[in-house]
């Protein structure tokens, strides 16, 4: 299983289509929730911040370790995102990855998240 917690920095000014890029996801989750099965993706969650008059989106997700670019079919909904992506997420700004000191769920969970992946 993998964890991890990125951080992304957004254009000057692009804050008005990051809203968007989020609306139209809520918009289409049932959508984005079969992307995420094909991915192997059990969880993925978006946080957004603004500090000092900069904004950024943190991605957190957990994964199956086996993840493999090999099974992501290309959807509209993952060309809408990438759409999104380049034209919100400052390329400028190096990425963040945070490191997990310590991953905490349970080991039904675990096995349950392992199972349903298998």
């Amino acid at each position: 299983m993998r964890v991890e917690l990125t951080k992304y920095r957004v254009k000057e000014g692009k804050s008005k289509l990051v809203d968007e890029w989020i609306e139209y996801m809520h918009n289409h989750m049932d959508d984005v929730l079969m992307n995420l099965e094909g991915e192997k993706m059990f969880v993925e969650t978006i946080f957004r911040e603004a500090f000092n008059d900069v904004e950024y989106l943190y991605w957190y997700s957990v994964q199956d370790d086996n993840q493999s670019e090999d099974n992501v079919s290309k959807t509209d909904l993952d060309e809408k995102h990438l759409d999104y992506w380049e034209k919100c997420i400052d390329k400028t700004f190096r990425p963040e990855d945070m490191k997990a000191e310590i991953v905490m769920i349970p080991e039904r969970i675990r096995r349950a998240m392992k199972y349903n992946n298998d």
